[in-house]
């Protein structure tokens, strides 16, 4: 799908109601530029919330605070020192 639209003296850009429809956009939605080269790749931004329970758990790693998981991660992942 190929669509045109106009850039205004504001840098602004309207997306095309075809254009939103095929992406899910709506009013209020975020979406991502991505450039690639001499052209950009309009996203829509992923809901993260959408991905909760999508992941398994192992059970000994459930119910242990953010700053808990981000510390042993960093231990594991340190060079052995010798």
């Amino acid at each position: 799908m190929d669509i045109a639209a106009r850039v205004t003296s504001k840098g602004q850009v309207t997306v095309p109601k075809a254009v939103r429809d095929a992406l899910g956009i709506s009013e209020g939605d975020e979406v991502v530029f991505r450039v690639e080269g001499d052209r950009a790749v309009l996203a829509r931004t992923p809901n993260f919330l959408d991905l909760a329970g999508t992941v398994t758990v192992p059970a000994g790693k459930r119910n242990v605070a953010w700053d808990d998981v981000i510390r042993r991660t960093r231990a594991d992942r340190a060079p052995a020192r010798r």
